[in-house]
């Protein structure tokens, strides 16, 4: 006996209905502060120490636990990642992204950092970028989708 496949048929395009990509959300921290040397406002940005998107650059953060908000999530993982205590400011913004193997959802949250030094427990490096240097490191593709939004508050 074969199998079945499902298509459904948007516009000119048919959708395979078994191919079902994996949703993945998460919440990515915009930490923001001003730099007491420069009086310049600075983006805190790091670099993924694994997997297949090793060496590009992105907003820490991470995946959504069950029964946990957006806000809960990114307070726990600053925590987790970077050793570092912050305040949630506000959502930002709310994106889509298709990358090859999963769909992303990202909540792209501004935080004050309340206390520590930002230690990097997973990431490979970390910098701060300015406005002018905001574009000057290898962004993940779904990190780009904010930058416009990001340089505004820089």
């Amino acid at each position: 006996m074969s199998k079945t496949s499902h298509f459904v048929k948007t516009e000119n395009t048919f959708l395979n209905l078994d191919i079902i990509m994996k949703q993945i959300t998460v919440s990515g921290a915009i930490i923001i502060r001003t730099n007491p040397d420069t009086n310049k406002k600075e983006l805190f940005a790091t670099q993924r120490g694994y997997g297949d998107w090793k060496g590009w650059w992105e907003f820490p953060g991470g995946k959504l636990e069950f029964d946990e908000t957006p806000e809960q999530c990114i307070e726990r993982e600053i925590r987790e990642e970077l050793a570092t205590e912050v305040k949630v400011e506000k959502i930002l913004g709310v994106l889509d992204y298709d990358y090859p193997n999963f769909h992303l959802t990202m909540h792209c949250i501004l935080c004050t950092i309340v206390s520590g030094d930002l230690k990097l427990l997973e990431h490979e490096a970390a910098k701060w970028v300015t406005k002018e240097t905001l574009r000057s490191v290898n962004w993940l593709p779904a990190d780009q989708l904010i930058l416009d939004k990001i340089e505004e508050l820089l």
